[in-house]
């Protein structure tokens, strides 16, 4: 269990709903990995009997812990602990600092199962990311296109401040909000997470299950992100996205719907250009 948030509020209605979810989850396992910096997760596991637990964390409390994290390069390196003993350095091969209690949590899992610490540090700096995860997309003439699945407020946080962290001269986040439900519930936490970014561009909500009986609109979320746009098609989207972005700049599409189009129709026309 890496983290548990406000998600999917829709079915749960409140977060003590959702957590006892993730205790359920957990109940029905031998072996758990926690994040033990995440206060949510240690709820949901606390008083739990017969379970074999490992803890993963930046802090010395951890099984697994993280030190002299260094992220000035596009990549982390850090130091492995087991219980205040070093097991060895890693350089990742993916961007940001979640991606650390990520990648711990992974050595635990592998470890776990008998797997070598130097084996896992192999793997983890040659894993270069997932599909949809801060995917690089395009990368010339000093324009880079990337796209992430995030679609939740800490989400776009962690991905937006990972990538202010890697040297471009801007950020453009190009959005699509998902769902009336979140987008109404999470209005602010979106907005004070996509104000992160330099620059952010909209698409409309994109209503998947629901009908928009919540009267919501990328309008009034705009309204709370200064000097933000927002369009109604991808063609639109693209077309602004491309005409505003100059050498140095990173776009990322963001969310959990079809906004990956939008980034596809970016690098037709940057190619064309």
């Amino acid at each position: 269990i890496l983290n548990i948030d406000e998600d999917h509020m829709d079915y749960f209605k409140t977060l003590d709903n959702l957590i006892l979810s993730f205790r359920k989850f957990a109940d029905m396992a031998k072996t758990l990995i926690i994040n033990c910096d995440d206060a949510n997760t240690l709820k949901a596991v606390e008083g739990l009997e017969n379970k074999k637990i490992i803890s993963v964390g930046m802090s010395d409390k951890a099984d697994y812990s993280a030190t002299n994290i260094q992220t000035n390069g596009k990549y982390p390196e850090l130091d492995v602990t087991f219980k205040g003993k070093l097991l060895g350095h890693i350089k990742l091969g993916i961007p940001g600092k979640h991606n650390v209690s990520n990648t711990l949590s992974a050595i635990a899992a592998a470890m776990n199962e008998g797997v070598s610490f130097e084996i896992c540090a192999k793997a983890a700096g040659e894993f270069h990311g997932a599909s949809r995860r801060f995917e690089i997309l395009y990368d010339k003439n000093g324009i880079t296109i990337a796209d992430d699945y995030a679609h939740h407020p800490r989400e776009l946080q962690v991905t937006l401040e990972t990538a202010k962290n890697m040297g471009f001269n801007r950020v453009i986040a190009v959005f699509q909000p998902f769902t009336f439900s979140r987008t109404a519930m999470l209005m602010d936490d979106f907005a004070k997470s996509l104000k992160i970014a330099d620059k952010v561009v909209m698409t409309e909500i994109m209503a998947s299950r629901e009908v928009n009986t919540y009267n919501v609109y990328t309008s009034q979320l705009a309204e709370k992100i200064p000097e933000s746009v927002w369009f109604n098609t991808f063609e639109e989207v693209a077309q602004y996205t491309v005409d505003y972005a100059r050498k140095g700049d990173l776009i990322i599409t963001l969310g959990c719907g079809d906004i990956y189009k939008a980034a596809k129709i970016m690098i037709k026309k940057f190619s064309n250009k």
